[in-house]
């Protein structure tokens, strides 16, 4: 099967990233629990928007904060246990202009299982049979726009369940389920 798999949130863990950095720089003190709600970090911060945000995170040591982050415990294993089974994995990632370069660098160097890459808004427009995001917009609209296709909301703070979605909490539960549907007649979203 295809599946549709999300980078930040899902695969790289922006808020321990970024934060991480920002308590860092800025000797702040902001904690995971902190950023609850899509778009929160001007709550959690000195930044008034999230438009300052990103002028921070554009260059941060010649590189985006993309470029520093870590994947979550068990992604990439995961995603390589997928691959191995059979699976096409597809990286379905929106990003800012000035990130796309530091995304494939992030990817060469996790060595992630893919040989498809969409950096775009509109990840609802790539056929997969499954996808996995965190964006509560994202997930919406694959829903809305897919409705042959599996999706999966990775549990997060910041996202709320959508009826007919399944919700995921965490990679073995996401194998789990890719098991599963791959056990049945293939289909594509």
């Amino acid at each position: 099967m295809r599946l549709g798999i999300d980078l930040d949130g899902v695969v790289a863990d922006f808020n321990a990233g970024w934060i991480t950095r920002y308590n860092r720089d800025f000797d702040g003190a902001v904690g995971l629990g902190d950023v609850t709600d899509w778009d929160g970090i001007p709550n959690a911060t000195h930044f008034p928007d999230m438009a300052a945000f990103w002028a921070w995170a554009r260059t941060l040591d010649g590189a985006s904060l993309f470029r520093h982050l870590d994947p979550y415990p068990g992604s990439v294993d995961a995603l390589e246990r997928l691959a191995h089974a059979g699976h096409q994995i597809v990286v379905l990632t929106h990003k800012p202009h000035w990130a796309i370069h530091d995304t494939f660098w992030w990817i060469a160097e996790h060595r992630l299982p893919t040989t498809e890459v969409h950096i775009t808004d509109d990840k609802h427009l790539v056929r997969c049979d499954v996808y996995l995001d965190d964006a509560p917009y994202q997930v919406r609209a694959i829903h809305v726009s897919r409705p042959a296709a599996t999706v999966c909301r990775f549990v997060r703070p910041w996202n709320r369940p959508v009826p007919g979605v399944a919700d995921v909490a965490d990679w073995a539960e996401f194998e789990a389920l890719v098991t599963a549907l791959a056990r049945n007649a293939p289909r594509l979203g």
